[in-house]
């Protein structure tokens, strides 16, 4: 992301340099651009993943009869892929190339979405967990590879905004996700509420179980089909960039100074701080992008829906934040030019503070046009908060980009301390359960604004 100003390779302190405004730099070199479309398409396939799953935490706990926090572990599962792979995945690509780190991650994505069929064959939710971690070891894989290969793929002056650029495709994948758990997976499922599947599981007979089999049976399938065609998408992938050849930005790594590079890294202070306020916005936006559907229904029941249409509208309200995000993130690649990209990171968290205050507060649809409106400001914060934290980190970023990925392990225990919160089902000061849930992802918020702020010394104005 930034590497808007200069890396100088092995230094443990970060020193801004000048930049020659009269001299514009190519965003993307000519030699890089077939490569550079190639793996900018690969952003979309892990919105995609990202996008579909986060519904899955309330149809999962519909469809196998669980608590809200239980069906969470949709997220620890999903995002522990990424905290236990990133790593390893960074020894691979600074070991190898980042064209070997696309590939395999591609090859674990595919792989994991097939683990779909034996999943929903066995009507168990530990089968599908699994498939979801081994998804997005592959995820991982690809954002660990793809992030620092695209930054690497020209002037350091214009890292920035290569990446958002790149960036920029990724929610067009999340939208096509959320599109496709409202239309194929929502909507498709069986109309049959909570307290009907409860009623049919306390009633015991044959008959009564039996039905609840078949419900969840064919419930199963909905939520699995997606994930097949996506595998199929993904393989197809796989083999374009295999059989293309790609430039090596990065040079050949005989030797691997893990212990050197880490101790750089960790006493970069910069970098320290980037890591510590991707893990709470990776947090803050699996939250708001999760539990708009609980807020959502809890509205519209409350205003004479029925559960399946507070569902479905909460669904489409998460596809409309989506659209803001998409365009936002657009907006704000193109104010990079103009504003330091810290003091922009601060201006968007002080705005997600402010949204998500309302959600609290506010009554009504209004509150839940608050929670909508948070995505407008958090579009640009993940690959500015990336590349602002590598910023003068060198042949480090190898790892330190890692590191950065490593960071979306926010999206585990976070939503999890949430959904405990929703799980109360308690009125705090006149609030209800998810009302006061939200304060977690005010908090986050709280933490990307300090860290935009102390960022903005290490960047150019």
């Amino acid at each position: 992301m930034n590497k808007s100003c200069a890396m100088a390779s092995g230094n443990d302190e970060v020193v801004p340099q000048k930049v020659d405004l009269a001299k514009k730099d190519e965003i993307i070199p000519k030699k890089y651009f077939i490569a550079f479309v190639l793996v900018t398409l690969c952003f979309p396939l892990w919105g995609f993943a990202n996008d579909i799953t986060n519904p899955l935490v309330k149809a999962f706990s519909k469809v196998l009869q669980m608590s809200t926090a239980e069906g969470t572990w949709v997220q620890v599962a999903f995002y522990g892929g990424y905290g236990a792979m990133a790593i390893p995945a960074a020894l691979f690509i600074k070991k190898f190339s980042y064209k070997a780190g696309l590939m395999v991650g591609l090859a674990f994505y595919a792989f994991g979405a097939f683990l779909f069929i034996p999943a929903a064959d066995a009507q168990a939710f530990a089968p599908f967990l699994l498939a979801f971690f081994v998804m997005t070891c592959g995820l991982s894989f690809l954002e660990t590879s793809a992030n620092p290969y695209v930054l690497s793929m020209g002037p350091a002056s214009t890292a920035t905004q290569r990446l958002n650029l790149a960036q920029a495709f990724n929610p067009v994948g999340s939208l096509l996700g959320m599109f496709v758990a409202t239309q194929f997976i929502i909507q498709k499922l069986n109309p049959a509420t909570d307290v009907d599947r409860r009623t049919l599981a306390a009633d015991g007979s044959n008959s009564a179980l039996e039905q609840l089999a078949a419900i969840t049976a064919n419930d199963l399938e909905v939520i699995r089909n997606p994930y097949l065609a996506i595998g199929v998408v993904v393989l197809i992938m796989f083999i374009v960039i295999a059989l293309k050849k790609m430039p090596r930005t990065e040079e050949k790594s005989g030797s691997l100074d893990i212990g050197g590079t880490f101790k750089r890294l960790l006493a970069n202070q910069n970098y320290r701080e980037g890591v510590i306020a991707q893990i709470f916005y990776v947090g803050a936006q699996i939250m708001c992008w999760t539990f708009i559907i609980h807020y959502g229904t809890e509205v519209f029941v409350q205003l004479g829906m029925t559960e399946q249409a507070a569902e479905a509208k909460s669904q489409m309200l998460n596809i409309y934040a989506m659209v803001i995000f998409c365009l936002s993130r657009f907006v704000c690649t193109a104010l990079l030019k103009f504003i330091n990209a810290g003091k922009l990171l601060m201006i968007l968290a002080t705005g997600g503070m402010l949204f998500t205050a309302g959600t609290i507060l506010l009554d009504g649809v209004i509150g839940v046009y608050a929670l909508v409106g948070i995505s407008a400001c958090m579009s640009l914060m993940f690959p500015t908060i990336y590349g602002i934290a590598l910023t003068g980190t060198g042949d480090d970023a190898k790892l330190g980009a890692a590191g950065l990925v490593m960071a979306i392990v926010g999206g585990t225990f976070l939503p999890l301390a949430q959904a405990s919160i929703i799980d109360m089902n308690q009125v705090f000061d006149g609030f209800s359960a998810i009302k006061s849930s939200f304060i977690l992802p005010l908090l986050c918020f709280v933490v990307v604004a300090i860290y935009g702020k102390r960022s903005q010394k290490y960047l150019p104005i």
